[in-house]
């Protein structure tokens, strides 16, 4: 029975079951099975294309959960709930049959928000008063899907965390204004997987593209008022059902559909999708917020409320936190995690906020019933778990403290390299320490140095082209009188607030966006990178556009700084055919034997005079200049074949002090030759080698990568056709940076 033809035949109602909850289509009917703890009566509520509503009681409760089923019901039927119960706040219990609330197991929903007072349970101006119209006219509605899909033999790409380039994207500001996407498709999972961003992706060497809230949100009513939106989506509705706004065919269903054919396209081109999850508040905010699910249905079950259970408990500076400690709250985050994986074909999740997540009682817990869960789980244990580890609660910043089997977004990884390149005194140790995996971090709990995502830029915060361009926030639009967005961003605008006709200036703020990707391309651990940063992308100084849904925000591909775009992929191909910069274990200090010699230890840290760092070093508040040396034969650990892992050797060196500084090659235990590979300045020459103990000039602010250098006799012999392909494969050596100089 279809929407249109609800009314015109009597409904049979059977009993059905009471798993899986949500509403499921089994080909004849719709089951539909829905938890509420301290429910008296349940009703499901059906309308159809006129909005017109069918009710019907389910009479069915096992272990709270109730259930029907419906034997004509068919996908893209519309429906909600009315849960009868008793409405006190003062206890925690907030039902109201007034008010139709949403299946947080429904896997579509269509339609948005009327911010009316008949949302809201109470009259506004009084919130101890209840209010009693009905919210059925102005609420979205849950919808039934059709789950049967073609995958194709669609198979999980499973890129290893250390072979992973990830590139944090939003569905609606990748595409948008892309020239070559069709209108009809821009801002929606069809544009993510049209051939221009699948070939921009692959052509920057990305492996995994991890997209910013796609679970259903809201859009704030605060927000609607001033007539912005809430561009980020970090205010979820539901965890099952794909934001409807990002479908180019309807979202009545069909976001379903076109959500999965997305994945299937990355899939086919070696692509993973990691989900931005926020799991750890609703959109529902707190005691003054408005009734659309989960209040609705059990609010003492779903949510962390405060002594007095009038108030929500808020780590998350949202209004109210999911309680972490009721097993029905458990179960509604694992089973859309399972569902994500085993029916939408996701590849991992970053976690929002994820301390919050770990705190059952008030403290954050690495030993938490949640991470206990995720654990033991034989699907979602198996694919990326990534954390922001942090939340705005007390004790919340957990960086280096999440359990093995997940990774971190390393937030003192990016604040230092910010530091260092801004040329920050005191910051070249703690810099040696996170270019190298974070082993302070991450060693003592047996994990590894991909732990470590690294980061210079995300979403929150300045770009990168922004992040060498203004000192200071300029966040006007998101009219806050400037109070939003983070005061301290560890930025220099390299000589000149904001857009410059400067050339010199310019030409300073192009190397130091070339300093940092190449600082984290080469960095032990996992790159992450902004989306936009490899074009030059701006949001004019914005740091906080989470309700800037406008050109700010979105990628203007018509003004991309391509050179800039041609570094970062030389850098993710270096990066890629050189296991020394994905090394799967920490540096060690063991010594490895190169041919007959004495051999050297995995990496040696350089003076710029050609000698090892020694303490007194690492302790000059002023040195801002240094080198280290990669031993590709001391490589830890076996590939996939179980054979020893080696490689050219490599020295890196970092000047990030106004001045330019000679440098010596060591001439002692490392004796190699060396070319020059990567020089953010453009100065040096490449293919000729370097021998040890010959100097050079290190620029003011500016990274040169060196190759250990073979002899041409050394190479293999290689036919015509061999050489082609190999040259057409191999890394397109950026040797002379003034040839991709950002203008």
């Amino acid at each position: 029975m279809t929407p249109a033809t609800i009314q015109d035949a009597p409904l049979k109602s059977w009993p059905g079951t009471a798993y899986p909850l949500g509403a499921t289509y089994d080909g004849s009917g719709t089951n539909f099975a829905i938890f509420s703890g301290g429910a008296e009566k349940v009703e499901l509520c059906l309308f159809d294309d006129e909005g017109n509503e069918t009710r019907v009681q389910l009479f069915e409760q096992d272990a709270y959960v109730w259930h029907c089923y419906l034997p004509l019901v068919q996908p893209g039927q519309r429906y909600g709930y009315r849960i009868h119960g008793p409405y006190d706040p003062a206890s925690g219990q907030r039902y109201n049959p007034n008010k139709l609330v949403i299946d947080p197991y429904a896997k579509a929903v269509t339609g948005n928000i009327d911010w009316n007072q008949a949302v809201f349970s109470y009259n506004f101006g009084d919130p101890e008063s209840r209010n009693d119209e009905d919210s059925a006219h102005y609420m979205p509605k849950g919808v039934v899907i059709n789950p049967f899909f073609d995958w194709a033999g669609d198979r999980h790409p499973r890129t290893p965390y250390a072979d992973s380039f990830i590139y944090e994207a939003h569905v609606k500001g990748l595409t948008m204004l892309h020239p070559d996407v069709p209108e009809h498709m821009r801002g929606t999972y069809a544009g993510v997987s049209h051939p221009a961003i699948i070939e921009h992706l692959k052509k920057l060497g990305v492996t995994a593209i991890e997209l910013m809230p796609v679970h259903e949100f809201v859009h704030d009513s605060t927000l609607v008022e001033q007539g912005l939106r809430n561009y980020w989506g970090y205010n979820t509705l539901n965890f099952f059902s794909p934001h409807g706004d990002y479908s180019s065919t309807g979202d009545a269903g069909q976001q379903v559909q076109e959500f999965k054919s997305m994945v299937r396209a990355l899939h086919a081109n070696g692509i993973e999708v990691i989900l931005d999850v926020v799991y750890n508040h609703t959109a529902e905010g707190n005691h003054l917020g408005p009734t659309l699910s989960f209040r609705g249905l059990d609010n003492a079950a779903y949510y962390k409320l405060e002594p007095d259970a009038r108030y929500y408990t808020d780590y998350t500076g949202t209004g109210n936190s999911l309680n972490m400690r009721h097993p029905h709250s458990l179960q509604l985050i694992m089973d859309s995690l399972r569902y994500w994986v085993t029916e939408m074909h996701v590849d991992g999740f970053r976690f929002d906020l994820a301390s919050t997540l770990a705190r059952e009682l008030h403290d954050v817990d690495k030993l938490s019933a949640f991470f206990d869960l995720v654990q033991q789980d034989p699907i979602v244990s198996q694919v990326k778990l990534i954390a922001e580890p942090w939340d705005v609660g007390p004790g919340g910043y957990q960086v280096g403290n999440f359990p093995p089997l997940w990774t971190e977004w390393n937030g003192k990884y990016r604040d230092t390299v910010r530091d260092f390149w801004r040329g920050e005194p005191s910051t070249l140790g703690e810099f040696a320490t996170r270019i190298t995996g974070s082993a302070d971090l991450y060693e003592r709990s047996g994990r590894r140095p991909v732990a470590s995502i690294n980061f210079v830029t995300a979403h929150d915060g300045f770009t990168l082209h922004d992040l060498v361009s203004y000192n200071e926030k300029h966040n006007e639009a998101n009219g806050e009188d400037g109070r939003d967005g983070e005061s301290h961003n560890r930025s220099w605008n390299s000589g000149a607030e904001g857009p410059t006709a400067d050339p010199e200036i310019n030409a300073l703020r192009a190397r130091q966006q070339r300093n940092f990707i190449a600082t984290l391309m080469l960095s032990q651990g996992v790159p992450m990178m902004l989306h936009g940063d490899e074009l030059g992308r701006t949001q004019r100084g914005n740091n906080n556009t989470y309700a800037q849904d406008n050109e700010l925000s979105w990628i203007d591909w018509s003004s991309g700084d391509q050179p800039l775009t041609e570094f970062v992929r030389a850098l993710s191909t270096l990066r890629r055919e050189h296991p020394t910069f994905r090394r799967r274990h920490f540096f060690n200090g063991k010594v490895a034997k190169r041919g007959e010699g004495e051999g050297l230890p995995d990496v040696v840290w350089l003076s710029t005079d050609g000698s090892q760092m020694v303490d007194e070093d690492w302790n000059e508040a002023f040195v801002r200049a240094t080198g280290y040396f990669l031993n590709g034969d001391a490589i830890a650990g076996r590939d996939e074949h179980g054979e020893r892992i080696t490689d050219r050797s490599f020295i890196i060196y970092f000047n990030a002090s106004e001045t330019d500084i000679p440098v010596t090659l060591p001439s002692r235990e490392i004796t190699m030759s060396w070319e020059v590979v990567i020089d953010t300045a453009g100065e040096l020459t490449s293919h000729v080698p370097f021998h040890k103990g010959e100097e050079f000039q290190l620029e003011p602010r500016s990274l040169v990568v060196l190759r250990e250098y073979l002899e041409p006799e050394a190479e293999p012999d290689h036919s015509v056709a061999a050489s082609i392909a190999t040259m057409t494969a191999a890394i397109p050596i950026v040797t002379n940076t003034s040839d991709v100089t950002a203008t």
